[in-house]
């Protein structure tokens, strides 16, 4: 199931999948940057704020320019949990939803916790970082759904009313799972989903938000890569809102020049599935990654969810060198996403030699334990 198994990689191939890798992450985190100081505010709103052509730039929020919300750190402990499923596989507990959903648990702690505890040593290095202790916006969705051992799953889900997107918005770093099969990547996808939103088009949307990373992640076109995803919902009960959504964001590219109005209709009311269609619009019709990051979060929705969708979209099309130098270095947390991404890379290219029958690397399983 995984890239490593089996699998030889070229230098050229592993250094283009680091760079989508980078991409995926830095571009998520960058969007939501950029959406979160106008998230929720009328297009009117946001000229009055920044100007007659919207918010350009990265603005300030939470007390500095490129401040992060929960998505990122969200997202991050998404790729935390992905590692430590591939080293933990190696003991024969082979079950990644239980594996991100106790990565989950561990972002919940530090939004409850002053900082991080040194008497847990289960809890890796990512929990260390006392900057991801800072509280963000997070959703109630996310709170109660993380908020105690019980693991939402498809048959009894967490919150099964609440449609919106940050549960897509989390869910990029399962699309970099290039080894595995699309239908395997979007059943985790969905499977993670569910543990917070158990509304079918919220994690339905976060399924296909997946398969269309793991498409551009593999070389795919965007196009392309949409409409493989189309084709897997077609086979999932609950889909029609979802597809219908996607087919409006592929026609809408047809239909002129790009404005906020043209993505404020394909938002809708906010909602997972427009907020994923303005994704992937917004990805198809910009002109660069910057026009298109600010194309997603110039409209009156949720902006930080829309800017976090494209920006994974666009970083993993691209890779990270088409990403905003000037936004990066005032993103925060850059440092500890690049040193997560590479950690992601190194384990799904070269896991057997960390971990494997070989003999483990005791620094990669302390800063990866197998334990909770």
């Amino acid at each position: 199931m995984t890239v490593a198994a089996g699998a030889v990689w070229g230098r050229v191939e592993q250094q283009d999948f680091r760079s989508r890798v980078r991409g995926t992450l830095l571009g998520a985190a960058v969007g939501d940057a950029l959406g979160a100081p106008v998230d929720g505010l009328a297009v009117d709103g946001i000229r009055e704020a920044y100007g007659v052509e919207g918010l350009v730039d990265l603005a300030p929020g939470y007390g500095r320019r490129g401040a992060v919300t929960h998505l990122t750190q969200l997202t991050l402990f998404s790729v935390d949990g992905l590692i430590r499923a591939q080293v933990r596989r190696d003991t024969g507990a082979w079950h990644p939803p239980t594996d991100l959903h106790r990565a989950y648990r561990r972002w919940a702690a530090t939004q409850s916790d002053w900082g991080p505890d040194e008497r847990r040593k289960d809890d890796g290095w990512l929990a260390r970082e006392e900057w991801l202790y800072a509280r963000r916006g997070p959703s109630r969705a996310c709170l109660l759904g993380f908020g105690d051992d019980t693991m939402g799953t498809l048959d009894s889900p967490k919150n099964p009313g609440a449609t919106g997107a940050e549960a897509a918005a989390r869910s990029a770093p399962f699309g970099l799972l290039v080894g595995w099969e699309p239908q395997l990547v979007m059943q985790l996808a969905v499977e993670c989903a569910a543990q917070t939103h158990g509304h079918p088009v919220a994690y339905l949307s976060a399924g296909a938000y997946a398969v269309v990373v793991h498409g551009l992640a593999r070389g795919e076109s965007l196009d392309g890569a949409v409409q493989r995803a189309l084709g897997m919902l077609a086979a999932r009960p609950g889909h029609q809102p979802v597809s219908e959504a996607l087919q409006r964001a592929l026609g809408a590219v047809r239909q002129g020049l790009p404005s906020p109005a043209r993505v404020e209709e394909l938002a809708g009311a906010g909602t997972a599935e427009g907020l994923l269609a303005v994704a992937v619009y917004c990805a198809l019709v910009g002109e660069d990654v910057r026009h298109g990051l600010c194309l997603a979060v110039n409209q009156g929705g949720p902006s930080g969810p829309a800017g976090a969708l494209t920006g994974g979209l666009l970083g993993a099309l691209h890779g990270e060198t088409a990403l905003p130098p000037a936004w990066l270095a005032e993103l925060e947390g850059r440092p500890t996403l690049l040193v997560l991404a590479d950690d992601f890379a190194m384990e799904m290219t070269q896991g057997p030699a960390l971990h494997g029958p070989a003999g483990a690397s005791p620094g990669w399983i302390s800063r990866y334990p197998r334990g909770s």
